[in-house]
């Protein structure tokens, strides 16, 4: 104001009071107010002509229209004269003030100064302390301050700062100037006004300072990313508009592949989430250089996910009678086999959208498991697809591997899938029991996906990339044996047991299928080549020792080749092949071992065993030596459960030995030797246990074992035998062997009901409970040949 025309009031008693909505005034700083009610350009206009101070106080809520009473301002405030108030060219009204000192509310005003005031108040004035300290301490504080202000100024010139306080000496007016000016919370300004001292008000606007300043230098931070980052993204846009444009005038607009592609897509009908995917991948490729290794990854990729049969069927064939017709004509005997095969055949055709049960044939070698599953597939009308798993130890073999790999490729089911052209094939899964596991993973654990028909229908192979539906694929598995898969995936299957073939089956079978298949392969005519019966039965006998007709097929070849080698040397052979001609043709008989040894000897009794590749005989034999009877030696590649059986077979015939005959005291004086021959070939389980009771019980009496006898069953030290499993596959090595009596557990007689009866013609079965039951009916009194003299 003008010196002279300033005029403080004696009492503060009845301040007019101008409430801002985001203003802090502070003491000594002249600011321009915006007037926006009419009633404040009145007051304020009113105070500049008649030199009347105001109380300039921040309303605690900055979104009130307009504060009513004293509750609705900050409680401190400045007073200030009105220089002037001016109109500005937009119509608005805008007031100069110049800030005085600081003054407390006490409480309303009783009267009005100026009659248009709204809010009047009775006052408290604030003196506050001018310094901050002694000269140093203030001049750097202000140097500190000023700096900091500099700064911000500097870096956020946006906040339209443009105070000019590098002259300012004044410590209380450089606080109050850039504590009025500096834009931070409103709240945050009036906490600070109402700090008394001096310089906690200048520390705490310089740590203010402090972080506004850091908040800008992020924001600049930020903004300098954006930009670099946008700069960044048109470089790459703009490049990849060169190359673009250098491709294409070097290799020209080559979209061919991309073009067929998207042809054959349009006419498949695939499922909405693979043909989403598949335009994403297509629109990649359309980027890349055709001479890139990645288009011609991407290309084999795309061209995959086409082959596949995406919902293509085949139709299902419903003549029952036909598919019946199928399997008897492809496989002779089986007959349990077929009629389980039939009844699924009638499951599926009955109805087609069922969720079918995953067979797992398991047999010999050569009993026809896999032909089986071929014979199914045209049963019913559908593709096949062999998927050999044997010796399969690599995980990524089931579930494929990620493109990221080089030579990756999709794993044996998705490949047998695009082999089948359709979406229900019949799939053999061959082998499944020579699964191996190692540190690439355990492909049978991925198998339990697929044959799960709760999640085969989302199966996800990684090369292809999208779930695949396998829901409507009916799954065979064949294994030679149960005891290598693993308790998760035998759950999950249905096990068929496929048994070996008579001799009687075996010819049926030569003179079916093998033979006739053989001349044919050989371009020879059936008037060319003939073999007799007993020719045929000569080498099923002497040539072939299995439970299925692959080495019969392999003797078979034999004879036929020989046939051709000699039409093509113009040298004579028989029309007809008869037995005696086999030794010039096949060699010497190669199965001989195989056959009842007789039973001359003490100790030496005949056991049946199964092996993967079908049912054998062995024989157990017993031997005394003398010695202080505390020895027991087995021989023979023997495994832990077959020693096990020894130790209990000795142990129990030494507790009963009264009961057999025995005299005791011939257990202290000899020693005892078991031997089981062939002992190249690894031997175990429980099976032999009778067998070696029986072989003690001839060696310690000397006596013959019954000719013809043959036996089998577990044994307990209290003396029950325990029924043993591969009835059937034994039954056969024993009619192969010469074998006419064969001694079983009682608990063996279901499985001895459940075989057909021409399998056991010939054959006399003795069902037993207890291990002297066996010895009664196995051990003779009759002197062994050569009998050893036994003295106790």
């Amino acid at each position: 104001r003008p010196e002279g025309k300033e005029s403080l009031p004696a009492s503060l008693d009845d301040l007019p009071i101008l409430a801002t909505r985001n203003l802090v005034l502070f003491p000594g700083v002249m600011l321009p107010i915006a007037l926006v009610r009419d009633n404040a350009r009145r007051v304020a206009r009113e105070a500049a002509d008649k030199h009347i101070p105001v109380g300039i106080c921040c309303q605690l809520d900055p979104k009130l229209e307009k504060a009513t009473s004293l509750d609705q301002v900050f409680n401190y405030g400045v007073v200030a004269y009105v220089l002037d108030v001016v109109e500005l060219p937009d119509g608005s009204h805008t007031a100069l003030v110049q800030g005085r000192f600081k003054f407390k509310v006490e409480g309303p005003a009783e009267g009005k100064t100026i009659a248009d005031s709204e809010l009047n108040a009775r006052v408290k004035r604030v003196n506050e302390p001018s310094s901050l300290g002694n000269e140093t301490e203030t001049a750097v504080f202000l140097d500190t301050l000023k700096d900091a202000y500099a700064k911000i100024t500097e870096k956020g010139n946006h906040l339209g700062m443009e105070l000019n306080i590098t002259a300012l000496t004044d410590p209380a007016l450089v606080i109050n100037l850039i504590a009025t000016n500096i834009p931070f919370d409103q709240k945050r300004k009036m906490e600070l006004l109402a700090i008394y001292r001096l310089k906690q008000r200048g520390l705490a606007l310089l740590n203010e300072l402090t972080g506004l300043l850091e908040r800008i230098s992020i924001a600049d931070e930020i903004k300098e990313r954006a930009r670099e980052g946008m700069n960044q993204q048109n470089r790459n846009v703009f490049l990849q508009q060169q190359m673009e444009a250098i491709r294409e005038e070097l290799y020209g607009s080559d979209t061919e592949d991309a073009d067929k592609l998207q042809k054959r897509a349009s006419e498949l009908n695939l499922p909405e989430h693979v043909r989403t995917h598949f335009e994403k991948e297509l629109e990649k490729l359309r980027r890349f250089n055709p001479t890139t290794p990645d288009y011609s990854t991407l290309l084999s990729y795309l061209t995959t996910l086409l082959d596949l049969p995406w919902n293509v069927e085949t139709p299902l064939n419903t003549d029952f009678s036909l598919a019946e017709e199928i399997l008897d004509r492809d496989h002779y005997g089986l007959e349990k086999v077929k009629d389980r095969i039939l009844e699924q055949l009638a499951v599926v055709m009955n109805n087609p959208d069922g969720k079918a049960p995953i067979l797992c044939l398991v047999g010999a070698p050569g009993v026809g498991k896999t032909s089986l599953g071929k014979s199914v597939a045209e049963a019913l009308g559908r593709n096949y697809q062999r998927v050999s798993l044997g010796g399969l130890h690599d995980e990524a073999e089931i579930r494929g591997h990620r493109r990221t790999y080089i030579g990756a490729m999709p794993g044996r089911i998705i490949d047998a899938m695009k082999r089948a052209q359709s979406s229900n094939p019949v799939l053999l899964l061959d082998e499944i029991d020579k699964i191996g596991a190692d540190f690439k993973g355990d492909p049978s654990a991925a198998l339990l996906e697929v044959l799960d028909p709760e999640q085969n229908c989302h199966f996800h192979d990684n090369y292809i990339d999208v779930d695949y539906d396998l829901s409507k694929v009916l799954f065979i598995a064949t294994a030679n044996t149960l005891s290598t898969i693993s308790r998760p995936l035998l759950d999950r299957m249905e096990i068929i047991e496929i048994s070996g073939y008579l001799p009687e089956e075996k010819v049926e079978i030569a003179n079916r299928h093998l033979l006739p298949r053989l001349l044919d392969d050989h371009k020879l005519s059936a008037d060319e080549l003939k073999i007799s019966q007993e020719a045929m039965n000569r080498i099923i006998e002497a040539y072939t020792s299995e439970s299925g007709v692959r080495q019969l097929e392999k003797s078979l070849a034999s004879v036929v080749r020989k046939a051709v080698l000699r039409k093509m040397q113009n040298r004579p052979f028989p029309p007809v092949v008869e037995a005696a001609d086999l030794t010039d043709i096949l060699g010497m008989e190669r199965h001989q071992s195989d056959r009842y040894e007789g039973n001359s000897y003490a100790g030496v009794v005949t056991g049946l065993a199964w092996t993967a590749v079908g049912g054998e005989i062995l024989f157990i034999e017993s031997s005394l030596t003398v010695g202080k009877g505390e020895k027991l030696t087995l021989t023979g590649n023997l495994g832990d459960v077959m020693k096990e059986s020894a130790v209990i077979a000795l142990q129990y015939v030494k507790s009963h030995a009264s009961l057999f005959g025995i005299n005791p005291a011939l257990f202290d004086k000899y020693n005892l030797h078991i031997h089981v021959p062939e002992g190249a070939i690894p031997k175990d389980g429980p099976s032999a246990g009778i067998t070696m009771a029986t072989s003690i019980v001839s060696a310690f009496r000397q006596t013959k074992v019954r000719r013809g006898v043959a036996m089998t069953g577990e044994i307990t030290l209290r003396g029950k035998v325990l029924p043993v499993g591969g009835i059937k596959e034994k039954i056969l090595a024993a009619k192969r062997a010469g074998i006419d009596h064969i001694i079983l557990s009682s608990e063996n007689r279901r499985d001895i009901n459940d075989i057909n009866e021409r399998y056991l013609k010939g054959l006399t079965f003795s069902f037993v409970d207890t291990v002297a039951e066996v010895i009664a009916l196995a051990v003779t009194d009759e002197p062994a040949d050569n009998p050893l003299d036994l003295q106790p």
